[in-house]
C-alpha cells in the first residue's frame, strides 16, 4: 500500500509540473499572441505588451517549480530523502502560490485550483506513503 500512495503523489505532482511548464510556454514564449493573452482576461495587445515582462518572470518562476518538482521525481532511485525533499518542496510552492491566487482574485478560483490540486493531493499521497 505504501508504493501506491508514493507513486500516485509521485504522478500527481508530475502532472503539477507539466501544467507548469505549459504556464511557463504560455507567459514567456507565446505571451503575445493574441489567443495567450485573452487566456489570461487582457483586453488588447497594448494591455499584453505592459504586462509581458511581469508574465515573462512568471513564467519562468513557473518553469523553475516544475523542475523542481521533476528532478525530485527523477532522482528517487538514486537518493530517495533528496527525491522527496524537491518535490515536496516545489509542490508546497506550487501550493502556496496557487492559494494566494486563489484568496485574492476570484476570478481566477479555477485556475487556482488547477495550479494548487494536484500538488497538494500529490503531497498528501506521498506523506501518507512516507509515515507507513
Amino acid at each position: 500500500m505504501r508504493t501506491f500512495f508514493l507513486v500516485a503523489g509521485s504522478v500527481l505532482i508530475a502532472i503539477a509540473a507539466f501544467f507548469h511548464v505549459y504556464f511557463f510556454t504560455l507567459e514567456s514564449l507565446t505571451w503575445r499572441r493574441p489567443k495567450t493573452w485573452k487566456t489570461f482576461g487582457l483586453p488588447s495587445q497594448e494591455h499584453a505588451e505592459i504586462i509581458r515582462p511581469m508574465a515573462f518572470n512568471q513564467g519562468f518562476y513557473n518553469l523553475f517549480l516544475a523542475l523542481g518538482s521533476l528532478v525530485g521525481i527523477a532522482i528517487l532511485g538514486i537518493n530517495s530523502a533528496v527525491g522527496f525533499t524537491l518535490m515536496i518542496f516545489a509542490s508546497s510552492c506550487m501550493i502556496g502560490a496557487g492559494a494566494v491566487l486563489f484568496f485574492s482574485v476570484k476570478k481566477s478560483r479555477k485556475a487556482a485550483i488547477i495550479q494548487a490540486g494536484p500538488p497538494l493531493i500529490g503531497v498528501l499521497l506521498v506523506i501518507i506513503g512516507l509515515s507507513r
